[in-house]
């Protein structure tokens, strides 16, 4: 089942490069039918995952037995719930996209690519395919911004966010070529992760890597202060991509530390994991700050989207089992956030043709079912209880609150950054866009149809469930969590390697 979730999206790709360019509105279909699959998957994976029984769902196969390399899928605690997010985002995404009128068949060809490499990348056990299916997913994001792009910034978003991630991707990719060169010689993430752990590397090695794999995968997450690309990125992107990207691709950086550098390399994280603390709070309080001062919504919901993944930093810097395990919570909730916030912008530009706060307002009035809509995704970003969100970041606040290398004061200032500062903008945000009087410029536009009102009541659904049952999330999480918060507190730092002798010394030895 799992590796049907991954080829689903890619057949339907391949499929779609035979439709005939006239055949207008069979991508559309094709597209549908494939992340409905997903969905349908998705869902019956994570209802059958079991989190007393490890990784589940495997699939291995051998491809060059000289190199160690497999392909080896499987679901445990730390994806099951990314997968479900995955699977429920990506049909979203296809649902809301509509307004694509140029270049059908190519958009849903790199949607479709997009979405397999995604699901790919975190069902993926090897470290080759892990890296390879992320790769794969953001390719198409560089197309399809500067393709089906919006804004005058469009070029210059796509050039930014380009060079940002290709920077992070490469950082990674050195951090994980010294792991595999020091490794056992395979790729496979578990065998890696119990070699390192009774043969652990030198603490000089496991700071060098662990410094080049939160450096990189920071910057795919946004982390402060690589995060200028995300806000106009996201912002100059049409709506299926923002969605993919920002909901679900963004979550693939806390993955890697998760899945690959905090059980790995356990001396490395004690000595960076500071380091990060300190640098969430710029996620959390001047990301927060930055978007205060927006007056387009997209650039709001994109600074906002940076605001939160400092919870998310925090959760990891924390080193505790309630910290890790909110930190994933918060990865599933914020991915079902930022696609729905992303998805209603999306629906604004396409009925008033701009996103300016100051050329809007009174929306309320004749989108009642998107208007509120928008009102739920504010206030969800905002931590109001009842939403996932509020129960991700409440676990990562109670989890870092006693934690030596995150502590109270941080706390508090994660606290005063979503409550406070978050508040500010997102109710002004409502206020501006929602209430007041309806320009005239407005007044004939039509609300969603039915169909169209599907995938927001889909994201908002998942996240009311999961914030109102948490314990369908933690649950699952909390075994493989326990797992990485043990590695890291009986990590150890292995011998340093000797100075050689010199030459002289070592004939007088031999020869005395």
């Amino acid at each position: 089942m799992l590796t049907a979730l991954i080829l689903i999206p890619f057949l339907a790709a391949l499929a779609l490069v035979f439709v005939p360019r006239t055949a207008s509105g069979v991508p559309r279909l094709v597209a549908m039918a494939a992340t409905l699959a997903t969905l349908v998957l998705g869902t019956m994976l994570f209802l059958r995952f079991d989190p007393a029984n490890g990784l589940q769902f495997v699939t291995k196969i051998e491809w060059v037995k000289s190199l160690g390399l497999n392909f080896h899928v499987g679901a445990d605690g730390l994806n099951i719930g990314l997968l479900l997010m995955g699977s429920i985002v990506a049909f979203a995404a296809t649902a809301v996209s509509w307004d694509i009128d140029r270049l059908e068949k190519e958009f849903y060809i790199l949607l479709l690519v997009m979405i397999g490499g995604i699901l790919g990348a975190f069902a993926a056990q090897d470290l080759f395919f892990l890296y390879f299916f992320h790769e794969l997913a953001l390719v198409p994001t560089f197309m399809m911004i500067g393709i089906w792009g919006r804004g005058d910034q469009r070029n210059y978003a796509t050039f930014q966010i380009t060079l940002y991630l290709t920077v992070g991707a490469l950082v990674a990719l050195a951090g994980l070529i010294l792991l595999y060169v020091k490794g056992p010689g395979t790729f496979d993430i578990a065998a890696m992760t119990d070699h390192f752990q009774k043969n652990p590397l030198p603490a000089r090695d496991q700071g060098l890597i662990f410094g080049l794999l939160m450096f990189g995968f920071g910057i795919l997450v946004s982390l402060w202060p690589f995060h200028t690309w995300a806000p106009l990125g996201y912002g100059s992107a049409p709506t299926g991509n923002a969605m993919l990207h920002a909901g679900v691709l963004k979550k693939f950086g806390l993955y890697g530390l998760l899945r690959i550098a905090l059980p790995m390399l356990p001396v490395g994280a004690q000595k960076w994991i500071p380091v990060l603390a300190v640098l969430c709070l710029g996620n959390l309080v001047y990301c927060g700050w930055v978007a205060m001062r927006q007056r387009n919504l997209n650039l709001l919901i994109g600074n906002s989207s940076v605001a939160h993944m400092g919870f998310c930093f925090l959760g990891i810097a924390s080193l505790t089992l309630v910290g890790l395990t909110g930190t994933v919570v918060v990865m599933v909730a914020h991915g079902l956030l930022a696609a729905l916030s992303f998805a209603l912008s999306g629906y604004l530009y396409a009925r008033v043709g701009t996103l300016d706060m100051d050329r809007m307002g009174g929306l309320l009035q004749r989108l009642p079912f998107i208007g509120t809509c928008l009102v739920i995704a504010l206030l969800a970003g905002c931590g109001v209880p009842g939403f996932a969100n509020f129960a991700g970041e409440l676990l990562v606040m109670f989890g870092s609150w006693k934690s030596p290398t995150a502590g109270q004061w941080m706390v508090v200032a994660a606290a005063w950054g979503a409550l406070i500062i978050g508040g500010v903008y997102m109710l002004r945000a409502i206020r501006s866009v929602l209430h007041g009087p309806l320009p005239e410029s407005q007044a004939g536009m039509a609300d969603a149809t039915t169909a169209q009102r599907l995938p927001f009541a889909l994201l908002i659904a998942a996240l009311l469930v999961f914030g109102v049952a948490p314990g369908l999330l933690t649950d699952q999480i909390r075994p493989a969590a326990s797992r990485i918060v043990q590695l890291v507190a009986s990590g150890k730092a292995g011998p340093a390697k000797a100075p050689a002798a010199p030459a002289a010394k070592v004939a007088e030895l031999h020869h005395p």
